[in-house]
Formats: C-alpha cells, structure tokens, sequence
C-alpha cells in the first residue's frame, strides 16, 4: 500500500481508502460482514474509511462504528452530512442549525467523540459560505471534527469558499472529494486545477464509475450488477451515452489485456497516477470485491498505458455529463441560459 498526505494536514493516508456506502441497506451488507470488510481493509493498509449520514439512513456510521471499536485511533475516520434525512424541510443542508445537530447524530452512530474528517455532501446554494464555515469552525473548536472537507463541489464553489474562510478568518475546507474516473475526467478541467492551487487534499469516488469499469460489464453481456438494479438507466446501452460508454470500456479492456492488467488495476491505476489525487475510494459490496480492489494498490501504470487510456476517453471530457452532481445547471437547463 502507497501512502500520501491528505493536502497540506500532514496526515498519511493510504492511497486506497475505503467507502462504507455499501454498508447496510444499500449493498444488502450485514454487520458481520461490513467488520469482515474493515478488518480485511485494514490488514492490507488502508487507513481511512469514508461514510456518511445519508447511506442507508444512518445505517452504514452504525456499522463502521460497531467494526472499528477498539481501534479509533489507527483510523483516519471521514464523514458527510448535507444530504436529506429524513422528510422534515431543515433536517438538511449546511445551515448551522442542521450541521450541529447532523454531526452530533453522527458521533453517536459511529460511536466516537470525534471525526477526522467532516465534509459537505453537496454544496448548498440556500446556504452561505459564512453561515455554513463559521458553524464548522465551532464545531472544530470543539474538538468534535479535526478537519473540514467539501464533496462534489463545482470549480468555482471551491474558490468562493477558500476566499469566504481567508475573509471572515473561519477554518477552511482542506479536501475535497469529487466523483473521477476514466470514463468522467471533466474535473480534470476545472476542479483538479483548483485544489492543487489551492493544496487541497483530493479523495475521488466512484473511480469504477458504478461498475462500468470493474470488468463485469462488457458488450454482448447481461449487465448484472448491483447498481444496474436500482440504477437500470445508467446502464441501458440504447442511451447514446451508454453505447459510447460501452464502446470505450471495450477498447480499455484491450488496453489493460496488452498490459496485462485487470480493468479493476487499470482503472485504479488511472486516477490514482493523477499528482492531485490523494486516495481513490473503493466501495466493495463483498470482501471478493474487495480482494479485487486491493490487488491494484501499488499498480503504477506506465506513460504508454496511460497514453493509450488518453485516446480511448480524451483529458477532460465527460462521457455522461449529465450524470455529473457538478455540472453547472445552465449547461443542462436550456432556460436557464437564455433571457
């Protein structure tokens, strides 16, 4: 396992690092096995796990809570909050009276007295810079989050919030966590560039982009996976999106053959070899997906591969933008772009 540090914190984090989504309802994972999981996890070496308050209802804080009892402290623990839980219109978003409430819901599920890392799901525009900071840096205060992060923010809300904290004198934001892989490289464009200027740590999610680059899904197969269930449009090949992806996944499968590479270590290999990149989070369902995701933890990939990777999906594009949390709603709304 590779180590890096986590932007400018001095905190070493493994290159790979484990995201408890699948935790619960969602991944259909039960307590047993999410402890198999961490526990397999940790013996190869990563040392940060990544969850949050939305994923199964609180669910999955609850399982890593109960599988990371008695070992804390070895563990660089994430969280998110922003996201809905629940029907009720405020219990939701990055307002102060929210967040306070949100994190400490949040300690009691995991189990602890504290976060490593505390980070908004989304960016909310109801709520200001100042507003959502200032509640953050209280909370740092505190001693309850050592760290603040931000998820799925677009280019320009990273820099508003940098220039918010340096004005009102708040703690800022020091990761960020957006969605990248080989087959999404639009962060590439505007994101990676913005948290390297502004040295932020860089923890990217669904580097598998849903299972489309795990191997499992290729031409002329039944797509069976287990997003393909509750998320069947990603995967119906009559989306022109779908068949350009489909017609990528198939010529990196011929990429990671002539390097003789699974697709899960070509695709890994991929956002991990980004210098802004700090750790790619992996999801695993089971412990087989995690096996499968460990084997590419010290994969380097070499000029050539990734030269190769360039021509199949070009730097910086998107193959389903309109999949991407960051997109500027203009660019997906026409009216929004027209008097």
């Amino acid at each position: 396992m590779q180590y890096r540090t986590l932007g400018r914190t001095g905190v070493q984090v493994s290159s790979l690092a484990l995201g408890a989504m699948n935790f619960g309802a969602i991944g259909r994972t039960t307590q047993a096995e999410a402890t198999a999981i961490v526990d397999a996890a940790l013996d190869a070496g990563i040392n940060l796990i990544d969850t949050a308050d939305m994923y199964s209802d609180g669910e999955s804080e609850e399982m890593v809570g109960k599988a990371i009892a008695g070992r804390r402290d070895d563990i660089v623990l994430a969280t998110k909050a922003t996201m809905p839980m629940g029907d009720e219109r405020n219990h939701r978003g990055s307002s102060r009276r929210w967040l306070v409430t949100a994190l400490d819901d949040s300690l009691r599920r995991l189990g602890v007295d504290h976060v490593d890392l505390y980070q908004m799901h989304r960016w909310d525009p109801a709520t200001s810079d100042e507003e959502t900071l200032s509640a953050l840096t209280d909370l740092q205060r505190a001693g309850k989050i050592r760290y603040l992060g931000s998820s799925t923010f677009p280019a320009h809300r990273i820099v508003q919030a940098q220039w918010a904290a340096r004005e009102h004198r708040l703690g800022r934001y020091v990761t960020e966590q957006p969605s990248y892989s080989i087959l999404q490289r639009g962060i590439e464009s505007h994101v990676l560039p913005v948290t390297e200027q502004y040295g932020l740590g860089v923890l990217v999610w669904s580097p598998l982009a849903s299972g489309w680059l795990s191997g499992a899904v290729r031409a002329g197969r039944e797509i069976t996976t287990s997003r393909s269930t509750f998320m069947p449009q990603r995967f119906d090949i009559t989306v022109p999106a779908n068949r350009a992806r489909l017609d990528a996944v198939e010529q990196l499968a011929q990429v990671a053959d002539d390097a003789g590479l699974t697709m899960i270590q070509l695709a890994l290999g991929f956002v991990t070899a980004h210098p802004a990149v700090t750790s790619a989070l992996v999801g695993p369902r089971t412990l087989d997906h995690l096996h499968s995701q460990l084997a590419a933890a010290d994969t380097v990939l070499s000029a050539d591969v990734l030269d190769a990777i360039d021509a199949v999906v070009a730097p910086g594009t998107d193959l389903a933008a309109h999949e991407k949390f960051d997109t500027s709603p203009a660019l997906l709304d026409p009216a929004l772009r027209r008097r």
